[in-house]
């Protein structure tokens, strides 16, 4: 959807006119797509548009012109940005708007086809091109229908994402500690994308960590296409804890919850600073796809089923409360009715608290797509329903462990007078479930005690007394949330 003036901050401020007011090059709107990754480069460049002297409005109509930052991951992505774009196109055809640039994965990975099927495109710009976006819009704005696209080739040093105007509420932010991906997944299009891994350096990230919680960050998000493989390239070795460390540093922070780990490279270090720290939620999203080991060598996983288990086993008595999300693929080329069913006991058995199941997606240019045994669409659909369907059981189950006890809620939003939407630290914004708190003195961006009264479906029911006592512990003595079947 557009994103409206009123929900974004500008960490660096365009003072050119030296009263605080932008330069007045154009007006347009801008549409963001995709995931957090992808979120980021879109604040970068708003951050950039707004330096050069553009103003970001509302909505569409009667801009100068639009935006469209674009996922291409899978089918689906693709033709939600494709419907969006035509949205644009429609606009501009009414004379509602002057032009439609796009932006990233859908033109990073179909190229120059994309003006061909959607020629009313003004221009388009691929993942590696959003620093010049500001170019491009000159471009339009100066009504050059020459070099309509603008590719870079995937870059060997990280990009600087500082002075980005945040689309997030001010209270917290997604921070990308790298680029791209090494990993060989037979069903992954994103090293087509995005590139080879690339480590942005840790000077690098606390400097942009100190300027997002100047602006006003109290939760810092850390994304990646592979978490775990942080500094490899680099330094020559995984540099994730190292990282921790220095970011437990950074004055003014109350929480930093990690994203995409790959089931590899957990060392005892990165463990035991995750289990001991202040700041580190006890929350790990760790996409896994599947633990039958014929799936995970067709898929090239590089992991077993049997390593699988062994970490999960190990960071479940290692981290106190944790709270472990993850990703399965349903109908991988390939799978038999046998493999799914130990899909399904091995969701039972370890009663993830957080789970996504996804049909597989046929990608073109993707090495599965030459694997035998590609399955109906049905029966993809009705597995992915049948693993929700055990996962809705234990989410339920963990939800309903939490009520009775008070633990700490950030605040993202109000409902309406006296009621606000929060997450404990068990829930990542937009993926997974909210806590809807009631009482006086509260306001967004805070993060106060919620005494936890009752679960709604995937959402909990808290109370704000006012107070600051200790939090309790998560588990219930009278009955103990014990990740198993039911």
């Amino acid at each position: 959807m557009p994103m409206f003036q009123e929900d974004i901050n500008l960490i660096t401020r365009p003072g050119e006119t030296g009263t605080g007011t932008p330069l007045s090059k154009g007006t347009y709107a801008f549409v963001s797509l995709g995931c957090p990754k992808n979120l980021v480069d879109s604040e970068k460049m708003l951050g950039t548009l707004a330096v050069d002297g553009y103003s970001l409005v509302s909505e569409p109509d009667g801009a100068d012109f639009v935006i469209v930052n674009t996922c291409g991951f899978i089918e689906s992505s693709r033709a939600e940005s494709k419907s969006v774009i035509q949205e644009m196109l429609d606009l501009k055809k009414l004379g509602r708007t002057k032009g439609v640039i796009v932006a990233g994965c859908l033109p990073e990975r179909v190229g120059g086809s994309l003006l061909e099927e959607m020629p009313e495109i003004d221009h388009i710009v691929g993942v590696f091109g959003r620093d010049e976006i500001h170019r491009v819009a000159d471009r339009l704005v100066g009504g050059a229908r020459e070099q309509r696209e603008l590719f870079r080739p995937a870059p060997i040093k990280a990009m600087d994402d500082t002075a980005r105007l945040r689309i997030t509420p001010a209270h917290f932010a997604y921070l990308k500690i790298s680029e791209g991906c090494d990993r060989t997944c037979t069903f992954c299009s994103i090293p087509s994308m995005r590139g080879k891994h690339v480590t942005k350096p840790i000077e690098m990230i606390i400097q942009e960590a100190r300027e997002l919680v100047e602006d006003g960050v109290r939760e810092l998000i850390l994304v990646a296409q592979d978490t775990t493989y942080y500094g490899l390239d680099l330094y020559g070795e995984v540099r994730l804890n190292a990282l921790l460390k220095e970011l437990e540093k950074v004055d003014g922070l109350d929480w930093i919850r990690l994203m995409y780990l790959y089931p590899v490279n957990f060392s005892d270090d990165i463990i035991e600073t995750i289990a001991t720290s202040e700041l580190i939620l006890p929350y790990l999203d760790m996409p896994l796809q599947h633990i039958n080991d014929t799936m995970l060598k067709r898929m090239q996983r590089r992991v077993n089923g049997a390593q699988t288990i062994e970490l999960v086993e190990k960071l479940r008595a290692s981290i106190p409360n944790l709270v472990l999300r993850t990703t399965f693929i349903t109908g991988f080329p390939g799978e038999t009715d046998q493999q799914f069913e130990e899909l399904k006991d091995f969701v039972r058995d370890t009663a993830f608290e957080r789970m996504g199941a996804f049909t597989y997606s046929l990608e073109p240019g993707t090495p599965a797509v030459k694997l035998e045994g590609h399955l109906p669409e049905e029966v993809k659909e009705a597995r992915r329903d049948e693993l929700m369907s055990i996962q809705q059981d234990i989410a339920f189950r963990y939800g309903d462990s939490l009520v009775g006890y008070e633990l700490d809620a950030i605040i993202d939003s109000q409902v309406e007078e006296g009621v606000y939407l929060g997450r404990i630290f068990a829930d990542a914004p937009e993926i997974d479930g909210n806590i809807f708190v009631t009482g006086e003195g509260v306001n967004i961006g805070d993060l106060i005690p919620v005494e936890i009264v009752d679960r709604q479906d995937y959402d909990l029911i808290g109370m704000f007394h006012g107070d600051a006592e200790d939090d309790e512990p998560i588990s219930d003595p009278s009955e103990p949330w014990t990740p198993g079947r039911s």
